[in-house]
C-alpha cells in the first residue's frame, strides 16, 4: 500500500484528492496539511511514502517544506503541483528535491498512476510539457550551475546514460537507444546517481542541464 500526504491550501482540493486517492485499492492518504510547515510536521509523524505538494501556501510554501523534507534519507518522495501560471518554481522545485511535478488539471488517472511511478523511485520527467518548462530553466543565468567538472567522474557510457535520462527516457528506452539489455540501463542509470550523490532521476536531469551536457531546445 503506497500512502499519500496532501498539502494544499485549499479545502476543496485537498478533499477532491483524497476521494481520488482513496479510490485506489493500492493507495491511501495518511493526512492532510494547510500549509508547508503542516506538511513537514505531518511528513515526520506518518512517514508518507509520496507528498503531495502545492506550491503557493501560507506559513511555509511547497518549495521551502519540499527542500526541508529533501534533507537527510528516507524521506518521501514529492509531486510538486503546479498551474502554467507559477512555473517560475518548477525548476527551482527540482533543485530542492522534488521528484518531479503535475499541473492540477492533469487527468485523474495519470495522477494516480504519477503516484505508483514516483513512489517506485522512478521521476516525473517524461511529458512534453515537462521536459519543455525543465529546458526553459535551464537556460536561466544561476551562479549555481554545476560545473562541467561534476561529471568528471563518469564513463562516456554513463554521461551518454546521463543525457538520455535528461530527455526524459525510461530504462526501457535507454536500452533499446544504446543498444543494451533494460539491466545493464537500469545498473548504468544506478551508477550515475551514486557517482553524483543524486537522490533520484529528476535531480539527474537538473545536473544533466546546469553542467551543460544538455542543450536546451531552440524554439
Amino acid at each position: 500500500m503506497i500512502s499519500v500526504l496532501i498539502a494544499d491550501d485549499q479545502a476543496l482540493v485537498r478533499a477532491g484528492f483524497r476521494v481520488l486517492i482513496d479510490s485506489a485499492s493500492d493507495l491511501k492518504v495518511v493526512g492532510e496539511a494547510a500549509n508547508g510547515a503542516e506538511a513537514v510536521r505531518l511528513a515526520r509523524e506518518t512517514s508518507p511514502d509520496v507528498v503531495l505538494m502545492d506550491i503557493r501556501m501560507p506559513e511555509m510554501d511547497g518549495l521551502a517544506a519540499t527542500r526541508e523534507l529533501a534533507r537527510g534519507e528516507g524521506g518521501p518522495r514529492v509531486i510538486i503541483l503546479t498551474t502554467f501560471d507559477i512555473d517560475e518554481y518548477v525548476f527551482e522545485a527540482l533543485r530542492s528535491g522534488a521528484s518531479g511535478f503535475l499541473l492540477k488539471d492533469t487527468d485523474p488517472s495519470e495522477l494516480l498512476q504519477a503516484v505508483r511511478v514516483v513512489a517506485a523511485g522512478e521521476a516525473l520527467l517524461a511529458p512534453s510539457v515537462t521536459r519543455r518548462l525543465i529546458e526553459e530553466f535551464a537556460t536561466r543565468p544561476d551562479p549555481r550551475r554545476a560545473s562541467p567538472e561534476a561529471l568528471r567522474a563518469l564513463t562516456e557510457r554513463e554521461r551518454e546514460v546521463l543525457a538520455l535520462v535528461a530527455r526524459g527516457l525510461s530504462n526501457a528506452e535507454i536500452a533499446e537507444e544504446l543498444v543494451i539489455s533494460p539491466a545493464t540501463a537500469k545498473t548504468h542509470v544506478s551508477r550515475v546517481m551514486m557517482k553524483l550523490d543524486a537522490r533520484d532521476r529528476a535531480q539527474l536531469v537538473v545536473t544533466a542541464y546546469e553542467a551543460g551536457l544538455v542543450a536546451p531546445k531552440v524554439g
